[in-house]
């Protein structure tokens, strides 16, 4: 199986200004990331950006940069372009390996691309995690997926889903095929499902419950879905994360 990662990265953030560049050790966050992609059996690893600054900072660790518009309004559209403009044919392999994903395990990065490669109906395939408490259940931050039966994916929301309406079978059903998951931001895409992608306008559940995925879904896209191989840490979103990620990495995470 060959397949590319790239990584979006984009300068601006609200919460952390300037984020890819924020210093963990001796690396900027980004090259952490980069590092994780570079341990998996990807044939390459690209950062695209929308900064001069990261191409700067990319090349420095050694890392392929490709500069892309700062117009995109998600990380699969950035993906989209810098697709176009290294030429890779449609039926290419493309993991998105998010830019504040410092603790990403490689083999989550192999399993994803593998699940896509072995669904042949499906243009898009990513992971998810079993939920295990009702509050995580019903933090809008946690977005949640329901499948089928053959494991693709039905329906993602920052609500409960699926809503159990009985309170009594809460607990007997945090296990099973209906139990909750959190769905992993890792996605593998077919090349031409991204250029798909992006010539789409947002859908309205897209815009509804701000998750760039149901663009596919409303479209009529498939997106294979299977538990990720590994527990995946959350990401650099806040402060609070950075530090939390800061002291993960300095234990040998």
């Amino acid at each position: 199986m060959s397949y590319r990662i790239v990584i979006p990265a984009r300068l601006a953030s609200q919460r952390l200004p300037d984020k890819p560049l924020v210093q963990i050790g001796p690396a900027s966050l980004v090259e952490h990331v980069y590092r994780r992609g570079r341990a998996s059996s990807a044939a390459s690893v690209v950062i695209a950006t929308d900064s001069p600054r990261i191409v700067e900072a990319a090349a420095a660790f050694g890392a392929q940069a490709v500069l892309t518009s700062a117009a995109h309004t998600s990380g699969s559209d950035r993906i989209a372009e810098c697709a176009d403009l290294l030429g890779w044919p449609d039926d290419e392999l493309v993991v998105n390996l998010q830019g504040d994903e410092p603790l990403m395990p490689p083999t989550c990065l192999d399993q994803v691309a593998r699940l896509l490669e072995s669904h042949a109906e499906a243009d898009v395939a990513s992971l998810y995690w079993p939920i295990a408490d009702v509050e995580e259940a019903v933090e809008p931050n946690v977005v949640k997926v329901v499948n089928d039966r053959n494991g693709y994916a039905l329906y993602f929301s920052r609500s409960e889903i699926p809503h159990h309406r009985d309170p009594a079978e809460i607990r007997a059903r945090r296990h099973g095929a209906y139990a909750w998951k959190r769905h992993i931001g890792l996605y593998a895409y077919r090349a031409g499902a991204l250029r798909a992608f992006a010539a789409m306008a947002p859908s309205p559940l897209e815009a509804a419950e701000k998750l760039e995925q149901l663009r596919f879904l409303e479209s009529g896209h498939r997106i294979a879905m299977a538990e990720a191989a590994e527990f995946i840490p959350a990401g650099v979103d806040t402060p609070a994360d950075l530090e939390r990620v800061r002291r993960m990495i300095e234990a040998g995470c």
